[in-house]
């Protein structure tokens, strides 16, 4: 089961930790073979992605977002040996605000794409990751 948006519980409890300084969230994205849109157009999940981050990226980067750290799954050392995923990043956000912003924005929120994948926890390598890359939405291979 994928996971895309928190519970309106959950995301009350992040707000209300506005702490000061950045945040830093683990992303773990599967991709479906197929995107499925609402609307029934057809697409690779891979290609549904990178449409998603070229939508969402300039609105990352306007608020001072950035990818610290990214890299490619290899094992689930911890965890459900079955787990896999297709991209593993962890993105900084100046802070909480800011995130909550970006989430709210017109482009995210009302005509952007939704990334066809979701994430649970996992503990990336940082040996394997290629550090300060900032194209939102890329893959590395």
């Amino acid at each position: 089961m994928g996971h895309i948006d928190p519970t309106r519980e959950i995301f009350a409890q992040f707000r209300a930790n506005d702490r000061p300084g950045p945040i830093h969230m683990l992303n773990l994205v599967r991709l479906r073979a197929m995107a499925a849109y609402p609307d029934g157009r057809k697409a690779t999940g891979a290609a549904a992605y990178a449409t998603y981050g070229r939508e969402s990226g300039p609105v990352f980067e306007r608020l001072g977002g950035k990818i610290v750290w990214q890299g490619r799954f290899e094992l689930m050392l911890i965890g459900p040996e079955a787990e896999r995923w297709d991209h593993c990043f962890i993105a900084e956000y100046p802070s909480v605000a800011a995130f909550a912003e970006m989430i709210r924005d017109p482009v995210l929120s009302g005509g952007g794409e939704t990334p066809p994948g979701g994430g649970r926890g996992f503990a990336p390598d940082p040996a394997r990751g290629a550090a300060g890359r900032k194209t939102f939405g890329e893959i590395p291979q």
